[in-house]
């Protein structure tokens, strides 16, 4: 997308959020952009969602806008370029919000995809304030370290994956060379990063905990004893690093309290780096060592003895977990089998579950044939199914409806269940990064009989979510009241026609 286009869908967010004044926090992760919003009554849900190049929006810790791969990077800077200028749109509240919701009301007995998608917001508010215990509230902040580092992650790995693609065909030797570095530089120093992260999250001074947790990969540990035996650069990782990093926010808390005022520039940053590095070298390296070697020792288990098991829970249960806010516990984890075998074996078994979500909405489109809104919705969200964005085809669709979202968890199963057996038979396939699934996964794939090996395995695990979670959906999904009910014209005839016009009401944008 131009700047033009992306500062054209920002110039759209930024009234229906509240204007610049209601704006605390702006970021994004892969797909989303994340708000931190002072009053959430001024946002104008409706009319967001209505914009074409919305893709739904999430309501969390912080408010995310659904904009998919392509765009949020671009619409992100874009807004922070219109909050960084003079004059600023102000909100539009959210009355002009309720009288453009009230326009695309229609009559008729089957449920629209407007009124579908509203359940879903409101299945969803219901999850996250039922869920808001200090575990989950724990794991969003977890998330909240790892999320800003996925696009460097995304992009090393591409370049590992390029490297090794070169290497095996024994192109241009010299440029592979060239490319270890470009590819492995981040992850040597991913410890840093989290580091400074974590301090940053956790309300401590960021370059601290970064200071704090880069004793853990320098080269002179090596020299250091501890436990009886020496250390070595990167022992721990990203565990060892989040851990250090949140040891240093308490000892600045503890030290800036105890000092006078004058004295404070210069003592607290030494206290928290000198204890901090001390406590990293001589406990808490050992400590995440064993623990992150335990991961590794353990996925790798996992999938050489119980693959198919492993892929049928994870695959069937990951969008419940989702849903619960318990899949952020599985980001250090995947980092971490990152940094020590260069992919993570998880990622590819979750990513069915977005597979089996897509064959389950293909069969809602042809089962609710005169449904105009829904058919529109599935059209409109497909694409961005298909290259692992979710949450509109989950919330607008296969949630509100009920037992779709089971077969769609069936057909998840099925395809995580491919995977692991593939694995258990020794073509595991793993990730060299988080962040993307479905299609977009594609560039990220590793596994021990090369590229083309993995990418078969892994498309015939979503080629087996799809067909499962279809099937499962086309014959399960709907008992015959339902079906009468959702299935009702409503005033569309089903037409292209008819399409179109629903889609316009529901805010789908045009229908081509």
């Amino acid at each position: 997308m131009s700047d033009e286009k992306n500062r054209a869908v920002a110039e759209a967010i930024l009234p229906l959020v509240g204007g610049a004044a209601n704006i605390r926090s702006v970021a994004h992760c892969m797909t989303r952009l994340r708000l931190g919003l002072a009053d959430r009554s001024l946002v104008d849900t409706e009319a967001l969602r209505a914009l074409p190049a919305v893709l739904g929006t999430v309501e969390d810790d912080t408010y995310q806008i659904v904009l998919g791969p392509a765009a949020v990077a671009g619409v992100t800077a874009q807004l922070n370029r219109l909050l960084e200028s003079p004059g600023a749109p102000a909100g539009a509240g959210g009355t002009a919000g309720a009288a453009r919701a009230g326009e695309r009301e229609r009559p008729g007995p089957a449920p629209t995809a407007e009124e579908l998608a509203a359940r879903g917001e409101r299945i969803r508010t219901r999850a996250r304030v039922r869920n808001a215990t200090p575990v989950k509230l724990a794991l969003r902040r977890i998330a909240n370290i790892f999320v800003p580092l996925i696009p460097a992650l995304i992009g090393c790995g591409i370049v590992a994956g390029l490297s090794g693609a070169l290497a095996n065909l024994g192109w241009a030797p010299a440029l592979v060379t060239a490319l270890g570095p470009v590819s492995a530089g981040f992850m040597s120093l991913i410890a840093v990063f989290v580091g400074y992260n974590t301090a940053k999250e956790f309300g401590g001074t960021p370059v601290l905990g970064g200071a704090v947790a880069a004793v853990i990969v320098y080269a002179g540990v090596a020299k250091v004893e501890a436990f009886g035996h020496h250390l070595t650069p990167g022992q721990g990782g990203v565990v060892g690093a989040l851990g250090a990093a949140l040891l240093a926010v308490y000892l600045e808390r503890w030290t800036r309290r105890l000092v006078p005022a004058a004295l404070d520039v210069l003592v607290t940053p030494t206290v928290t780096v000198l204890l901090g590095g001390l406590a990293a070298l001589f406990g808490l390296m050992f400590v995440a060592g064993e623990i992150s070697t335990a991961i590794g020792h353990g996925a790798t288990w996992l999938l050489a003895h119980g693959g198919l098991l492993a892929g049928l829970v994870l695959g069937g249960l990951f969008l419940p977990l989702v849903m619960l806010g318990l899949h952020q516990a599985l980001i250090p984890i995947h980092t971490t089998l990152i940094q020590q075998q260069g992919s993570t074996v998880l990622l590819p078994i979750l990513a069915m579950a977005g597979a089996g979500q897509v064959g389950c909405a293909v069969a809602v489109y042809l089962r609710l044939r005169h449904n105009a809104s829904l058919r529109a919705t599935i059209r409109s969200a497909l694409p961005a199914g298909l290259l692992g964005v979710g949450e509109p085809l989950v919330y607008g669709v296969t949630l509100p409806l009920g037992r779709p979202f089971v077969t769609a968890c069936v057909g998840g199963a099925a395809g995580g269940a491919f995977v692991g057996v593939a694995g258990q038979l020794g073509g595991a396939v793993g990730s060299t990064a988080i962040g993307p699934s479905g299609w977009a996964l594609f560039p990220l794939l590793a596994g021990p009989h090369g590229l083309l090996a993995a990418a078969a395995v892994y498309g015939g695990g979503l080629l087996t979510g799809y067909l499962v979670g279809f099937l499962a959906t086309y014959f399960f999904g709907f008992t015959r009241e339902t079906l009468a009910e959702y299935d009702s014209a409503g005033g569309a005839d089903g037409s292209p026609e008819a399409d179109r016009a629903a889609a316009e009401r529901v805010g789908d944008g045009p229908v081509r």
